[in-house]
């Protein structure tokens, strides 16, 4: 005797996890991304997403060193000739004031000299024309550092080179000078300017090689490139 047979309904088509769609339950877009970075159906190799390429900032601070050269000169003289007129300007709002009592306490001393009758002499250097120096020399100095040491300190140039895109870079680093190397540079670029050999200083970069340095740059082992 056969055992009872039971009839079935047709059977339903299985339904695919995923989110139903517009492609009629296709698989949800993370689980496409899924399937992707695990290689797809079929075999195929896992696909790496894309990331945008990241500059190393050591390979361009390596690239940047290794393009510095020395800036034309002709630039720099203009820089310098800014930077001169613009601290001169500076240190003139406080020395002619100052002069002009130094040269009236002179006047006086001369005068006094002749309504003596007497010869003597009068010297132009004294306590009060000392202390008059002293305050000008003083206001070279302190504006100098403010104008000249600090901005090549920090940034790597002062107004004059950053208008014709200069800058102050040591020659190791490539980067702006520290403090005391920036300092130096301007008191030695002063005192020899005072002594009258300024010039020869400023003419030494049209024959030193490779950098072009003046006789400044020499003692704060600087350079000036291209900003």
């Amino acid at each position: 005797m056969n055992p009872p047979t039971h009839s079935r309904g047709p059977e339903l088509p299985r339904q695919s996890s995923g989110t139903p769609g517009p492609g009629g339950g296709s698989a949800s877009w993370p689980q496409q991304v899924q399937q992707l970075a695990q290689g797809g159906e079929a075999g195929e190799p896992p696909v790496v997403p894309w990331k945008p390429p990241v500059n190393d900032p050591f390979l361009q601070a390596a690239q940047a060193q290794a393009a510095a050269r020395p800036a034309p000169l002709a630039k720099r003289l203009v820089a310098r000739l800014i930077d001169s007129v613009v601290l001169g300007a500076l240190v003139g709002a406080v020395a002619v004031p100052v002069g002009t009592q130094a040269l009236a306490h002179i006047d006086d001393k001369i005068d006094a000299a002749k309504q003596s009758g007497q010869t003597v002499t009068v010297w132009l250097l004294d306590g009060t024309t000392g202390v008059h120096l002293a305050i000008v020399l003083g206001a070279l100095l302190v504006l100098g550092v403010l104008y000249e040491a600090l901005p090549t300190a920090r940034w790597g140039r002062t107004l004059g080179k950053k208008l014709c895109g200069l800058a102050v870079v040591d020659i190791e680093s490539h980067s702006p000078p520290t403090f005391g190397g920036a300092l130096r540079r301007w008191l030695v670029y002063s005192v020899l300017g005072l002594l009258a050999i300024g010039v020869l200083n400023v003419l030494w970069c049209l024959f030193d090689r490779p950098w072009r340095q003046c006789w400044h740059d020499k003692a704060a082992h600087t350079f000036v490139t291209r900003g």
